[in-house]
């Protein structure tokens, strides 16, 4: 009987779960020590990356949008401080005021430090200059809308290419006149529409027509305005990947925006120096001064810390929306009919 016993007891400790241990927690690893282990070269793929982009070069969409008048091909010639927009001083005799809002779209390769950049700068003329500028908005926001079917349709393919050419508009200059007073219906209504599909960068321009109290007002006063319409401009507060991408956004939603800028392509000596300036009966205005203008801070932005992001923001949000709105309800794209169908079974 006694080994009958320790065998039924030894069936149940089998059937008997054993208590589950806590997992072990692994430590931190405290630093490899790189001489020990011999030199791996995983540093080099940011250089990798980098010879690989600096071959295929970069693309760069901008449109400026506002009345006429307001310096906008001055502005984007200074940004970028090459003749990189139509310069037009005043209409000719010959030419007329456009009747409708026209899209004309220039592009340059521009090259600085070995590194070349398409850059394709969108201008519309006629904006906000007739009598009635009721839904003028709408070529623009048809001309965006236009660049991301482009861009989908070459996705779509069943052979796409490998590098799909980027018409896409990655920021939009939108120019606010400098009245002082508050934004106009025309303005609101541009922006409301149009930064559900486009990066829009408000900007006060000509702000050396206001003084600096005037100016720091009026910032204040558009600012309000567009938070109390919902308006939300480039960088939106809900795109902010990290505390650090928040805080440094923050900062330039809440003191920078909109940039009071003034722009110039005519050089002028201040103090034993060529400055970018505008010479008024009382001195020069330095564009790149930020005690003149807040220019400077106007092209950092744009160019040296969030033009890259103004492109992510373009691909992964806004086409990302388009895409998924036109997928959804067939997307328009054409499916596979019935007759290619027939076809192609008849061909097997």
């Amino acid at each position: 009987a006694g080994p009958v016993e320790s065998k039924n007891k030894a069936a149940m400790s089998e059937v008997v779960p054993e208590p589950r241990q806590k997992p072990v927690i692994p430590m931190k690893p405290t630093g490899i020590n790189a001489s020990l282990l011999g030199y791996i070269g995983i540093d080099t793929i940011i250089e990798q990356m980098r010879k690989k982009t600096m071959k295929t070069g970069f693309d760069f969409n901008i449109m400026v949008v506002g009345q006429s008048g307001l310096g906008k091909s001055t502005l984007v010639n200074t940004l970028f401080k090459s003749q990189v927009s139509r310069k037009s001083s005043g209409w000719n005799r010959e030419e007329k005021i456009p009747k409708t809002v026209e899209i004309k779209a220039i592009g340059h390769v521009i090259e600085e430090g070995g590194v070349k950049m398409k850059l394709t700068v969108i201008d519309t003329p006629g904006f906000g200059d007739q009598i009635n500028n009721e839904n003028c908005w709408e070529p623009i926001e048809k001309y965006i809308n236009e660049q991301y079917e482009k861009f989908l349709k070459e996705e779509v393919n069943i052979a796409r290419k490998k590098r799909i050419p980027d018409t896409r508009v990655h920021c939009c200059l939108y120019f606010i006149s400098p009245t002082g007073h508050s934004l106009r219906p025309l303005d609101l209504e541009f922006m409301k529409h149009l930064s559900k599909v486009v990066n829009i960068i408000p900007i006060i321009a000509k702000a050396d027509t206001m003084t600096l109290e005037e100016k720091t007002e009026f910032k204040q006063r558009v600012r309000k305005e567009l938070e109390v319409n919902g308006i939300e401009f480039y960088p939106q507060k809900e795109f902010d990947e990290d505390l650090e991408d928040k805080t440094e956004n923050d900062k330039i939603r809440q003191e920078s925006m909109p940039f009071a800028v003034v722009g110039s392509d005519k050089e002028y000596q201040v103090n034993g120096k060529r400055v970018l300036g505008r010479k008024t009966p009382w001195g020069i205005i330095e564009v790149e001064n930020l005690n003149h203008c807040e220019f400077a801070l106007l092209r950092d932005f744009v160019i040296r810390t969030h033009l890259q992001d103004l492109k992510e923001v373009t691909h992964n949000i806004h086409y990302e929306t388009y895409r998924a709105k036109r997928l959804n309800g067939n997307g328009g794209l054409p499916p596979m009919t019935v007759e290619t169908e027939e076809n192609h079974e008849s061909n097997l």
